[in-house]
């Protein structure tokens, strides 16, 4: 099922119906500021392990999440100071933050060294669904790992088929995914450069 919501201003009737859906367990694709995503409910269990399988990803790579602002973030992740001002800086934006995991995340999205990957897209669409929902958002690219991602919502129902519950159209996305940085420690390490300039870590 392909779902079309105006990308600049949510209907609400509309983000209601795919929060149903995820509240019933779905697992969805969906617009961000940079590419589309495939996701769940981060406390839907059954729904994590379908993302897993659909994706065909190694388990041992947890997913990153989407909050919906920086005090959501503060209940799924331990946050400095330091932390709290370099992601308030640049959040929404097109960056994923890694930070050391809180006891409320589930195991299945953290890693070995309880770390996790957060997310406040600048997309008024997946703000709309996660502050809806009331939960974060399991954020991972719509396609098969290491395969291209996905840019048309179209060509991700036709991927992906019955496999996925709904496709939230937002329009055709050509960006990159995201940049991630770990904030662990209050140390800036770049894991992966991707969407959004990082000339700004020379400046803190």
């Amino acid at each position: 099922m392909i779902l079309s919501i105006n990308p600049d201003n949510p209907q609400a009737r509309l983000v209601q119906k795919v929060v149903d859906c995820l509240k019933q367990g779905g697992v969805i694709a969906y617009p961000t500021d940079t590419t589309y995503g495939i996701g769940c409910d981060i406390f839907n269990k059954k729904g994590v392990k379908r993302i897993y399988q659909i994706k065909q990803r190694d388990a041992r790579k947890p997913f990153s999440f989407i909050c919906s602002d920086l005090s959501d973030i503060s209940n799924y992740a331990q946050v400095s100071n330091f932390a709290f001002k370099t992601m308030k800086r640049n959040l929404p934006g097109p960056y994923t933050f890694v930070l050391e995991a809180t006891r409320v995340v589930p195991d299945l999205l953290t890693t070995r060294q309880r770390t996790v990957g957060v997310r406040i897209p600048e997309c008024p669409i997946v703000r709309a669904i996660v502050e809806t929902l009331g939960h974060p958002l399991v954020t991972t690219s719509a396609n098969i790992s290491g395969e291209e991602v996905c840019h048309d919502p179209i060509d991700i129902h036709d991927l992906f088929g019955s496999k996925l519950d709904m496709v939230v159209d937002g329009g055709i996305l050509l960006g990159e995914p995201s940049t991630v940085i770990s904030l662990v420690d209050d140390q800036v390490e770049i894991l992966r450069q991707g969407s959004g300039t990082t000339s700004w870590i020379h400046q803190l």
